[in-house]
């Protein structure tokens, strides 16, 4: 039977390897291939490789072949293939790399294949098939937000200690408000999906009125205890406190998160919790809304039940809301938190490094 050819580095090797691995400015494909050289070195065989990066074995025997016999010089460039020779060399692509990188198109936010086109005088699908190289998407970006809470350490800690360590003999409710939910009605009637088609609706609707959810996630079973009301005020919270306090059976301590909205924190809500010892608050740190587990609920509520809905009037909304949450509480599934405080903690602080390079 034959067998792969073994994979012996040093430190240096690996190193070297190691930083082409994750470099931000190495080409995809070389990324790869140090990635397939690294787990032959680890004894993994091609089967293996193939498995763990979801590529065919036949590739990651070619790139270990050609490492063990030209080392890394195997592995920077393609073998010379028949045919035409490359018309874009790499000063070209080099120069595309770099103004997608650094530079941007007069009067504009970000680079387009025809903008870039036009800038280089190359083609779009040229363009296109570099910025795929490159793993470059200057049409796409992400959001983020870092808390300024001076008390983000000690709050994160806390509440992701709620999630991965519960107390015993207690319930962890995550709990919000998703509201001014709008019960909006299409001007027409909508389209079924059919074969060759998608289903239709028109852009435009009429406004029937709002309600606010309060709801609370059950952190151990993922079931949902929620209440609709016309407003959110603090008299609303209360009366959802009150509704939490009914369904949790006495002497059991329970244990609300729930961010820093000025209704949570109404002096007629800290005389309510003074009054009931059982229940703890727990506050989100400011401007880290994504710690609250009840935003996940929240997202398929609205994608599942609200987005492509039509709703006449209010009632009706709060009858498809009810509907929703009562099908899942039949069988709810919990959302699992994995992240631990440090590595959430070490992330933030590589973001701030990075924002701080600026």
């Amino acid at each position: 039977m034959r067998r792969a050819t073994p994979i012996v580095l040093d430190d240096r090797q690996r190193q070297e390897l190691e930083r082409l691995k994750r470099g931000k400015r190495v080409s995809v494909r070389l990324a790869q291939r140090s990635a397939i050289v690294l787990h032959a070195a680890d004894g993994l065989d091609n089967q293996q490789i193939a498995a763990a990066m979801d590529i065919s074995r036949f590739k990651a025997g070619r790139w270990r072949e050609r490492y063990a016999a030209h080392g890394l010089a195997g592995i920077e460039k393609d073998a010379p293939r028949p045919g035409r020779h490359r018309r874009i060399d790499d000063q070209q692509r080099a120069t595309v790399v770099r103004k997608t990188l650094k530079q941007t198109p007069e009067g504009q936010t970000h680079w387009s294949r025809s903008t870039m086109a036009k800038a280089t005088g190359l083609s779009d699908s040229t363009i296109g098939r570099i910025w795929r190289e490159h793993g470059l998407k200057p049409h796409l970006v992400q959001t983020f937000k870092l808390s300024t809470d001076p008390q983000f350490v000690e709050k994160l800690t806390d509440i992701v200690g709620l999630y991965l360590n519960p107390p015993e003999h207690a319930i962890v409710f995550s709990c919000d408000e998703k509201s001014q939910i709008q019960a909006l009605d299409r001007t027409q009637p909508s389209l079924p999906m059919k074969r060759g088609r998608a289903g239709t609706m028109t852009h435009d609707y009429k406004r029937g009125g709002t309600t606010s959810l309060f709801a609370a996630l059950n952190t151990l079973d993922g079931s949902i205890i929620s209440q609709c009301h016309k407003r959110h005020r603090h008299q609303e919270w209360l009366k959802f406190l009150n509704l939490l306090k009914r369904q949790t059976p006495e002497g059991v301590e329970v244990h609300v998160i729930c961010d820093n909205y000025a209704t949570h924190k109404h002096p007629k809500v800290q005389a309510w919790a003074a009054k009931n010892p059982r229940v703890h608050f727990h506050f989100t740190p400011t401007g880290a809304s994504w710690l609250n587990m009840v935003e996940r609920f929240f997202r398929d509520l609205t994608d599942k039940a609200l987005r492509r809905g039509s709703f006449y009037n209010v009632s009706d909304l709060v009858g498809a809301i009810d509907e929703y949450i009562n099908a899942h509480n039949a069988d709810p599934k919990p959302f699992i938190w994995t992240a631990s405080a440090n590595d959430i903690l070490a992330k933030v602080k590589r973001a701030r490094r990075a924002l701080d390079k600026l």
